[in-house]
């Protein structure tokens, strides 16, 4: 009889705790934000597989409407879990504004082109780029921010948030699980089974014991820069800006403009790599700082007259040699010269 109602109440409190009209406000949020993406990816693949949008076209709109979504989510979110920024709030502004032009550069640059045509795209691509510059060196000078990340809001962790605290599990759901003896298998009783929205699928010690990055990234302060990290940083700032004059001055094919913004790049690198004591995500930007390197091989005039020919040929390959393949590669071949025309060039 006590295990039939233990059973029932157990059953009870989970229907209760997953019925969608007794969710807190931020896990709609979340769960809200997560359907919106996944019936916006949903129509827009019909969309592309029927052959009604272009996808160079289709993609910069959803890439831009998609983070724009995520970052409007997050504020939300840390209002309602009352997790503020540990920063002012002008610096709180800029970093927003920063976070919201890295969002819509590419979709507006497309828009400029269509209205405008090239010379209205050169010139939003040149204010977007003197925009950011602008807002990154009053990041690092004025407020001391550091290093600077990408992107510049650290995105919530929204599995950890919707959780509530502790996982979901009383303050006492340690000492009432069951341990086995023979297996030492650690087993929740009914009472402490957390909803189907916030289980995890682990032993109860490991929920417990289980860190919280996010929220740690979110209360460490940038690491202080010295006069050798600050002009480092000065310089991948200001390379943008470089780029573009250099184009202005020697033209799209030249070979100054790669050789400078590469110089620069790899200065910056340089300058900061002996630098110690830097938080796990500023690390985390100098290795993928690093990697973007890689481009280079797909940026004008290199891409060109080496790269185009053997990646297409390496495609080709692929797609003549390995079964299905060409499913993949065959419009990967078709769209790669709008999307190095469009992503490859603006080395912001």
């Amino acid at each position: 009889m006590g295990s039939s109602a233990q059973l029932e109440t157990g059953h009870s409190w989970s229907l209760r705790s997953n019925h969608p009209f007794l969710l807190q406000p931020s896990t709609w949020v979340v769960l809200g934000s997560v359907e919106l993406w996944r019936c916006t990816w949903r129509q827009a693949g019909c969309h592309i597989v029927h052959g009604r949008l272009s996808t160079a076209t289709l993609c910069p709109s959803v890439y831009s409407a998609s983070n724009l979504l995520v970052l409007l989510n997050d504020g939300i979110l840390r209002k309602e879990l009352r997790k503020k920024l540990p920063v002012s709030l002008s610096q709180q502004k800029l970093l927003t504004w920063l976070s919201v032009l890295e969002c819509v550069e590419v979709f507006m640059e497309m828009g400029a082109a269509k209205v405008w045509g090239e010379v209205g795209r050169w010139l939003v691509i040149a204010l977007i780029q003197l925009a950011k510059a602008v807002l990154r060196m009053f990041l690092l000078i004025w407020f001391k921010a550091g290093l600077q990340t990408s992107p510049p809001i650290v995105p919530l962790d929204r599995e950890a948030q919707a959780q509530p605290p502790g996982g979901g599990h009383s303050p006492g759901s340690q000492e009432q699980s069951y341990v086995g003896k023979r297996s030492n298998r650690v087993v929740r009783t009914l009472q402490n089974t957390p909803s189907l929205h916030s289980r995890h699928w682990g032993a109860p010690q490991q929920q417990e014991g289980r860190p919280r990055p996010h929220q740690e990234e979110l209360s460490i302060t940038p690491t202080p820069l010295g006069l050798q990290e600050t002009i480092a940083e000065s310089l991948y700032i200001a390379r943008p800006l470089l780029h573009l004059l250099s184009l202005g001055l020697w033209g799209q094919r030249s070979w100054t403009p790669w050789f400078l913004s590469g110089v620069v790049d790899v200065t910056s690198l340089s300058l900061l790599s002996d630098r110690r004591g830097l938080t796990r995500r500023e690390r985390l930007e100098l290795r993928h700082r690093t990697i973007l390197l890689l481009y280079y091989l797909l940026r004008s005039p290199f891409y060109d007259r080496f790269s185009e020919a053997r990646i297409l040929f390496l495609l080709q390959l692929l797609a003549d040699h390995v079964p299905g393949i060409g499913l993949v590669t065959k419009p990967l071949m078709d769209y790669l010269p709008t999307w190095q025309k469009i992503y490859f060039y603006n080395w912001g």
